[in-house]
């Protein structure tokens, strides 16, 4: 996949833009559980996934994360290169939740053809207003929705992700997606499996009534991440 494809505007650059961005952009490949950024000091530049799936958390003093959105094949990641916006610092953590490959444009490249393109400049404030509306979203589930509704949200949202009922994962990875202790997890999966909605095993939780699930959360999950 060449980098043209991941920019809209493309065709609205000057060739010697273009020529700036495809010269300055680099490839690379990480493994599952490298951190590719690590807080607004790491300014690592515009990230362009070609493949695999990346999560963008924050981490609170005390050590406790909380998953802001996924970054699946195709999307753009901007936080990872706040230093190019004027005024905004994010100290938002990337890490590979799969093996991806990614396309990585220097903050200064970036920043320098964007200054001299309205289209992509205008194209930059668009990707940053989804992430900011994605956050916001996030926000007010944590602020207004009980913990009940947005595990069993949570759960339908990784079985679509994963496309399978089977997941595979710890008490503790989905506390820290949620941004809360795993005993909180924990309890309230066991009375998702008194009521006939799960199945637990070590290591993983099986949806067994996702028509259950979806009842409870009141509205269609909303896969956050999937915003382009």
């Amino acid at each position: 996949m060449e980098l043209k494809e991941f920019i809209p505007v493309w065709r609205d650059l000057t060739p010697a833009q273009q020529e700036q961005l495809a010269s300055g952009a680099s490839k690379r490949t990480v493994q599952k559980g490298t951190v590719i950024h690590s807080g607004s000091l790491d300014c690592t530049g515009l990230l362009l996934v070609e493949c695999g799936q990346l999560r963008a958390y924050i981490l609170s003093d005390e050590g406790r994360e909380i998953t802001l959105y996924r970054l699946l094949d195709r999307d753009i990641c901007l936080f990872s290169a706040s230093c190019i916006m004027r005024s905004i610092q994010f100290e938002v953590m990337i890490t590979a939740e799969r093996e991806a490959t990614l396309w990585v444009i220097p903050p200064e490249v970036f920043k320098s053809v964007m200054e001299q393109s309205a289209p992509l400049a205008n194209y930059t404030n668009e990707v940053m207003a989804g992430r900011f509306s994605d956050v916001m979203w996030l926000m007010e589930q944590i602020m207004w929705k009980s913990f009940d509704k947005r595990l069993a949200a949570f759960l339908l949202e990784e079985s679509a992700l994963e496309e399978t009922p089977v997941l595979k994962i710890t008490h503790e990875a989905i506390a820290n997606h949620l941004g809360t202790a795993r005993e909180v997890v924990t309890r309230m999966l066991r009375y998702f499996q008194s009521e006939g909605m799960v199945k637990l095993a070590r290591g993983t939780v099986e949806i067994t009534d996702a028509g259950k699930l979806q009842q409870m959360t009141c509205c269609p999950f909303h896969r956050r991440w999937l915003i382009r």
